[in-house]
């Protein structure tokens, strides 16, 4: 089976004993039931940036691609829970309401804001006066403290879920993921003894987008303070202000580490790109764990899927 020499950008999730698998006009679910048998779910998928060819632009649609990755996430651990536990009456899901969806995805955003938002700013200024030296936001060594806080909450986090044996699992599945997309991408066969044989790091993966962020955010935080001295004031109210501020600074700076990952991706040899790469890649023998055959079949089931459906649709355009 060869894919010629442009495959089609395909991306994935690990969900809950399953994988999603998407690319440009597909989007597929493959989940591994109690009895063993394997629930697939493949439809039509159009990316909002397909819908409006502006969003597809350098540094808008890195934000796109990561709020649209947050809804289509949710969707697909919504659908692997009720398949995984059997949820599911005469075949038929319960989809995510926009509600429900919501409500989680503020939940979600309002514990990172407090866990590796606040807290990680608030300790850094607590750094400096345990130190003697006073620390606000204008001083370059409050963002390295800042960033190796938050750097060392995100590792310790990853470490501590792993413990759970559904996290474990969800990270074997983020590991037959990648392989199976490496298989993919390098051409070959798409069976489990091909799959086995590749890493479970992959350059474009969302663990390296965090690490990529992280170092963005470093230098863009840098410059940014210093130029507005009345934003670097000390006490509490400030500080939830500093880390609004941090917040809205986001939409930029995950453009810009967009094109990074984009960029790393296509020149996986080049020495800057595998510098900024590498701690992403490093951190992803955390959070992608050697998968098992069975995994690997769930994994291969949901990547087929999405590549049929696209050669059907590379059919109706011919």
């Amino acid at each position: 089976m060869n894919h010629g020499d442009t495959p089609l950008t395909v991306g994935g999730q690990a969900v809950l004993e399953g994988v999603m698998m998407r690319s440009p006009h597909a989007l597929a679910i493959a989940v591994r039931r109690p009895d063993g048998t394997v629930l697939l779910k493949d439809e039509p998928y159009i990316s909002w940036g397909e819908r409006h060819p502006a969003l597809k632009r350098p540094f808008i649609r890195g934000p796109v691609i990561l709020m649209e990755a947050m809804v289509t996430g949710v969707q697909a651990l919504t659908f692997s829970a009720q398949a995984a536990l059997q949820e599911e009456e005469a075949g038929e899901e319960q989809p995510l309401g926009w509600a429900s969806l919501l409500l989680t995805l503020g939940g979600a955003f309002l514990l990172a804001f407090v866990i590796f938002g606040f807290l990680p700013h608030w300790l850094s200024g607590l750094v400096g006066y345990l130190a003697g030296h006073p620390l606000t936001p204008a001083d370059f060594t409050f963002h390295i403290i800042d960033a190796f806080i938050k750097l060392s909450f995100i590792l310790l986090y990853i470490w501590g879920i792993s413990f759970f044996k559904d996290i474990r699992r969800v990270f074997e599945y983020h590991g037959a993921e990648h392989k199976s997309i490496c298989t993919y991408e390098a051409g070959e066969p798409l069976e489990v003894d091909n799959a086995r044989r590749h890493c479970t790091c992959h350059p474009r993966c969302g663990t390296s987008f965090i690490l990529v962020v992280l170092l963005v955010s470093l230098l863009i935080f840098t410059v940014f303070f210093p130029m507005f001295p009345p934003l670097s004031r000390t006490g509490l109210v400030n500080n939830l202000i500093q880390v609004l501020i941090k917040v809205g600074l986001m939409i930029p700076i995950a453009a810009i580490s967009c094109e990074i990952i984009r960029w790393g991706g296509r020149q996986p040899h080049h020495p800057l790109a595998r510098a900024l790469i590498w701690p992403g890649l490093a951190t992803q023998y955390l959070t992608a764990r050697e998968p098992d055959d069975p995994q690997l079949e769930v994994a291969l089931a949901a990547l087929k899927a999405v590549l049929a459906r696209e050669e059907g649709v590379k059919a109706e355009s011919a």
